[in-house]
């Protein structure tokens, strides 16, 4: 409490008074080609961070104060500002606002940014000022989840953890871009939102493409795109400080200040904040700062140049994502809960023998991205735009390590679904104290557990380069380039031995083979060689991607009809370097070239000033990911998968929509077939942990997906969405087995003469002692996202200055991710799957509100946002079970209960 009152009393020794008269201005904005009404514009007021959205006709109203301006922004047009002389109330009528493919005046790549009812996608934009009015104390793929077909969940629930999927995609098949830079990770393609916690801040807008999209870079999604425009250029002079709290020790603080554009064409934007707490999971404390800088210059009409470097620098303890549990199991751990939620339980949660905090999951991270933009102005008709870009990530995560497999597992606080009961305290706390008299009672072994850090550092480059001309009155063509170098550090180093005076790595290093790394000829001695803190283990290896892509786009737009044909083609060159499971002479594996291409058209044709209606179909080839696709083991093992073939999409998508001066309609239809995906799945087996990996993996993803919003009345605005999906597996694929070292398995079972369970080796990948199985997924239901999804929401602005909003998500149909468990290992066998288990439907409501004010000749605000606000208990994940009921169902993990944070702004 003393460190949110000292954040407000921070915040109020910059401004106090008295409030001073306000100016009400009125205005009506509409695109310039056609006087289309553009709602959801955002007329703000320089440097002040305040303003409001055009309605659906395009107007707007606002109160500012006498002799100041307001600033008329869209995304994809020209930005305008517009000045208020004297203090009379002024009408500036209609207000045209020009198209533009760099929007806003910004040095910044946005040709994959579509625009309304001219770009034949399904798409959503969210504005600065609805960011702000939404984000609250939340992860930023929270803010999407009223965006038809995204689901949003915290799953394990740490800082930072969010996982974002779309139309049943996971965030691996989702492309999320800054300001048109790809930042999906370059080997498994997944996002970590705790790397990019400032970007809410510096946003000025989201747009959401579902389906294939507007983006012109060489290597697209397969269920969608998230393009996020941050503050360049165009930022006006001033900025704010903030202070937000929250509950369970949510404090945030924030900072932002702009010289705007200056007389001789330079811009400067610099943010910095830091955001810390205890987490809504118990034992997931966290503290992250944030930055963000932007210089910018207009050399001149024709040139325009601008530097961008951001971060967010943290650490958040973790709840493990193996640490779900069954239901059941959640009803249980209520005996050491007591009277607080059951689900805010971490199995993982303790201390050690000296009352220090300990975990076994954390994870540690700086990922800042620093590019370089330049806009030239060939001639009259043609422009270049270009990025050159780059990543240095740099942190860890934590690894538990154990003498053998059933104590590495022990590090889990849970096992599917059930609660690991080996290293338990009274309380439920996880028992660390305990480790230390293990290690030290299995002292000839030295370390039975031990703790690692798993350090994944990438270097990581990239050019993205867009010509653009315009040929005659009504066809642009767009081309250029997107080149990617990517390396990725993997090691693990010992940090912590518990006590003991070493660790004999035996379970990664017997499966260091003499034929690939000579040192292993040792026998023994190499796999039980005695190790200490900052050895190496486990892993240690640099994987090296290459992307060389080309794309070109031709539009042609007439009085009511744009249509538009794409392609690009690229090549995804991948491989290895290990120094641990191989020796200098065979660290290298060899390179992988997978050529690929996207070809995709569509149109939209307005069929009048209210009606519109849209069409879009593509194909693409897309690599298969390094990891689990190119390499078998990429951990471990540079064995590469024999046959490895590309991806492929085929998507279809219709949609229709409606908008007059009260209401805007959009409805759109898809169909997407994914073919050809690779897919790994393990089962740990106690000695060892058992891949299955499939290739030929097909689904089918299609639905209706419904949005609109309505402001009937000067004071209110309704929105509300329905999506509706049928995303099914099909077929049936045929699956190798290896172990945990990427080694061809033959047989696994109890050895008669030595009484082990024990694995046997086959005698090469996809020999004919190979030991493989065939799945038939056909027609089970893909799990993991509510395939059926809802919202309504209701904002009142009962008074100038005050707004409240009353939010309900209705999350329905939602499936256990279809998973491989133990009791389905059938080594040269078949396996019939049916539907999952389906989790109960669940609806929440959130609400928030703001007052803005003048305060000694500054704006500021108040805001609050309560999530989940009647505190309902519904299951957000789960991996289906062995009968695919509730009762067989693990890692389950819950939403989160009510939460709430309000934040104190202050602009100048």
């Amino acid at each position: 409490m003393n460190k949110h009152i000292a954040c407000f009393l921070f915040i109020f020794t910059l401004s106090a008074g008295v409030a001073l008269s306000q100016v009400s201005v009125k205005g009506r904005v509409v695109d310039a080609s056609d006087g289309e009404p553009l709602a959801g514009a955002t007329v703000s007021i320089p440097g002040a961070g305040q303003g409001c959205t055009t309605g659906l006709d395009g107007r707007f109203s606002l109160s500012v104060a006498p002799n100041s301006s307001i600033r008329i922004s869209h995304l994809g047009y020209r930005g305008r500002e517009k000045s208020i002389t004297g203090s009379d109330a002024v009408d500036f009528g209609v207000i045209m606002l020009e198209t533009d493919e760099y929007a806003l005046d910004d040095v910044i790549i946005t040709s994959s940014v579509a625009v309304a009812r001219k770009t034949p996608v399904a798409l959503s934009s969210i504005s600065s000022a609805r960011i702000e009015e939404k984000i609250g104390m939340q992860d930023f793929p929270e803010m999407l989840k009223a965006v038809p077909g995204i689901y949003s969940t915290r799953k394990g629930g740490g800082y930072g953890d969010s996982e974002l999927r779309l139309r049943g995609f996971k965030s691996e098949n989702i492309a999320v871009m800054v300001n048109g830079i790809p930042v999906n990770d370059m080997e498994w393609g997944s996002m970590y939102w705790s790397n990019w916690a400032g970007l809410a801040d510096v946003s000025r807008s989201v747009q959401v493409q579902r389906g294939l999209g507007a983006s012109k870079v060489s290597a697209p999604s397969v269920g969608g795109s998230v393009n996020i425009i941050t503050a360049t250029i165009d930022a006006q002079k001033g900025g704010f400080v903030s202070c937000t709290m929250g509950d369970h020790g949510y404090s945030k603080i924030m900072f932002k200040a702009s010289t705007g554009l200056t007389d001789k064409g330079w811009a400067l934007t610099l943010l910095g904040g830091r955001t810390w707490g205890d987490g809504y999971i118990r034992g997931t404390e966290f503290d992250g700062y944030s930055y963000f800088i932007n210089v910018a210059r207009r050399i001149s009409e024709r040139h325009r140049l601008s530097f961008t470097a951001f971060g967010a620098p943290q650490w958040h303890n973790q709840r493990n994502k193996n640490d779900g549990l069954t239901i059941d199991g959640w009803q249980q751990v209520r005996k050491y809960t007591g009277e607080s939620s059951a689900f805010r339980y971490n199995p993982a949660y303790g201390y050690g023998i000296g009352g220090e905090r300990k975990t076994s999951s954390k994870n540690a991270y700086h990922k800042p991205q620093i590019s370089l933009n330049h806009w030239w102005q060939i001639n009259e008709t043609s422009s270049l735009s270009t990025a050159a870009y780059l990543s240095l990530g740099r942190g860890y995560g934590y690894s538990g390590q154990g003498y053998s497999m059933e104590y590495r597992n022990r590090w889990y606080g849970a096992s599917y679904g059930a609660l690991n009961m080996q290293l338990r305290q009274p309380d439920g706390a996880f028992a660390y104290g305990d480790i230390y008299a293990m290690n030290d009672a299995g002292a000839a072994n030295g370390a039975l557990m031990a703790m690692s850090k798993a350090v994944n550092n990438h270097n990581w480059y990239g050019l993205l380069s867009t010509y653009s001309v315009k040929i005659g009155k009504n066809t642009d063509f767009y081309g250029g380039v997107d080149f990617r170098y990517y390396k990725g550090i993997h090691t693990n180093k010992l940090i912590d031995l518990y006590g003991a005076d070493f660790f004999i790595d035996a379970l990664s290093r017997k499966n260091v083979l003499p034929e690939n790394n000579s040192a292993a000829a040792d026998g023994a001695a190499f796999t039980n060689r005695r190790l200490t803190t900052g050895e190496t283990v486990y892993r240690d290896y640099d994987g090296y991607i290459v992307q060389e892509g080309v794309f070109a786009q031709a539009e042609h737009n007439l009085e009511k009809l744009n249509v538009f044909v794409a392609g690009s083609v690229s090549n995804f060159t991948c491989w290895r370097y290990d120094r641990f499971y191989y020796d200098r002479d065979h660290a290298r594996s060899g390179k992988e070239n997978f050529p690929g291409f996207t070809v995709k058209g569509g149109a939209n044709y307005n069929l009048t000033e209210n009606h519109n209606l849209f069409a879009g179909i593509g194909y693409i080839s897309r690599a298969p990911f390094f990891s689990g696709g190119v390499f078998l083991s990429a951990q471990v093992s540079n064995i590469i998968n024999p046959h490895p073939v590309n991806e492929k999409i085929f998507s279809a998508e219709l949609g229709y929509g409606f908008q007059n001066r009260f209401l805007n309609i959009k409805l759109n239809a898809y169909h997407t077939k994914w073919m050809d995906k690779t897919m790994t799945r393990g089962i740990d087996v106690n000695i060892d942990q058992i891949g299955l990996n499939m290739t030929g993996v097909d689904a089918v993803h299609q639905g209706i997906e419904f949005d609109f919003s309505t402001a009937p009345l000067g004071w209110l605005d309704v929105t509300g969405m329905f999506s509706l999906g049928d995303w099914r597996w099909k077929g049936y694929s045929t699956g190798y087995f290896y172990d945990s070292g990427g080694q061809p398995v033959r047989s696994y079972g109890l050895n008669t003469v030595t009484g082990k369970m024990e694995i046997e080796h086959a005698s090469g990948v996809q020999a004919a002692d190979h030991a493989r199985m065939s799945v038939d997924l056909n027609g089970v239901k893909v799990g993991g996202s509510a395939q059926t999804t809802a919202s309504l929401g209701v904002r009142l602005k009962p008074m100038s200055g005050i707004y409240l909003g009353v939010d309900y998500l209705l999350y329905a149909r939602n499936y256990s991710d279809w998973n491989f468990n133990p009791s389905d290992l059938a080594l040269n066998g078949s396996k019939k799957y049916e539907s999952p288990w389906k989790m109960p439907s669940a609806g929440v409501f959130d609400i928030s509100g703001g007052y803005s004010f003048r305060a000694g000749g500054l704006d500021a605000s108040v805001s609050a946002n309560v999530f989940n606000l009647f505190d309902k208990e519904y299951i957000v994940d789960a991996s289906d079970g062995r009968d695919h009921n509730r009762e067989t169902a693990y890692g389950v993990f819950y939403g989160f209960g009510r939460t709430g944070a309000v934040k104190l702004r202050i602009n100048f």
